[in-house]
């Protein structure tokens, strides 16, 4: 499998940028089909998960307050009940009886009145609460039950994607650096999920157009020190160059994208290609393609190779990022 056919990059000549050639981009798409949709559906699983984990956090704190006010109010009811049981009921009559003027009388009337109302609050509340205990019971076990639905979607899309990055190699070590700093998280809609974005904001370094996403992850790779060369709107091909949700930065010192990255250079792009996956969560990121190996968040490094050898199909000397 090509990097062509994950990148929308052709075999080109080592020092051509990924983004010059608009001939074919290779001849099987499954690749880069599956790590779109499978990486896709695996993220939206997780991220239904993780809100749905927050949800049974809440439900829980309002259940467990919910259930000491209801020991609480049960526990004066009951005792309500028991003082009923052992000395019967205060009524009218027997304020009457027990009174020695008719001013007592009231008194002792209005306070029957007022007890009763207590009484009768005190039910409300109870019954109240019984039904909040058991609604939000019911909650909690809704959400557990749709917990284990994206934990079953994220292991099938994890299949998906180890299957398709099969045929370009198996897990590989990947690249670790911690000394990278957090970006500012992109905007997420009101589920804490990732709405679609279209190619609609000007792309600053081509004539084309980007996402508002893929701006602000390149923005934040630049204010984090990652400043060298970038090209990523491409008119050609369908994957996601084309979309304006892919960018090709380049780790050469120098403008454009050259050969085989070595020392400095490599150290570079292995730290940028690190910077994404760690912040792939704040970002939004899809994919990272960076010196032979594939990142995804569904099944992390795995190795890779392009049909052509080079430079560019290879991503030797750039790093590739797919955004969502």
């Amino acid at each position: 499998m090509t990097a062509a056919v994950l990148c929308g990059l052709s075999a080109a000549p080592a020092t051509a940028e990924p983004g010059d050639d608009t001939g074919d981009e290779g001849s099987n798409a499954s690749l880069a089909q599956v790590l779109d949709e499978s990486t896709r559906a695996w993220i939206e699983a997780k991220d239904k998960f993780d809100a749905s984990v927050k949800n049974q956090a809440d439900l829980t704190a309002k259940l467990a307050a919910t259930e000491a006010e209801l020991a609480k109010v049960t526990d004066q009811v009951s005792a309500i009940a028991v003082a009923a049981y052992r000395t019967g009921p205060l009524t009218t009559f027997v304020a009457l009886m027990d009174s020695g003027s008719p001013t007592g009388f009231a008194e002792r009337a209005g306070s029957i009145d007022e007890i009763a109302h207590h009484n009768d609050n005190l039910l409300r509340d109870l019954n109240k609460l019984k039904k909040d205990q058991a609604a939000q019971k019911a909650a909690l076990e809704a959400e557990v039950k749709l917990q284990q639905e994206q934990v079953a979607v994220m292991a099938a899309k994890k299949k998906e994607a180890e299957k398709g990055l099969s045929q370009a190699g198996g897990p590989s070590n990947g690249f670790v650096s911690a000394n990278l700093p957090l970006a500012q998280p992109a905007p997420r809609n009101a589920s804490g999920g990732w709405s679609s974005e279209g190619c609609k904001v000007k792309d600053p370094t081509t004539s084309g157009c980007i996402t508002q996403r893929t701006l602000h992850a390149m923005q934040q790779a630049q204010a984090a020190g990652f400043k060298r060369f970038v090209s990523c709107y491409r008119p050609s091909g369908p994957y996601e160059h084309p979309k304006g949700r892919a960018c090709d930065f380049s780790v050469q010192s120098a403008k454009g994208f050259g050969g085989v990255a070595a020392g400095e250079d490599k150290v570079y792009g292995a730290n940028l290609a690190t910077y994404f996956v760690k912040n792939a969560d704040r970002l939004g990121v899809m994919y990272v393609i960076w010196f032979k190996q594939v990142w995804t968040p569904a099944v992390g490094w795995h190795h890779y190779s392009g049909v052509g050898g080079d430079p560019s199909s290879d991503h030797t000397n750039h790093v590739h990022l797919s955004m969502l």
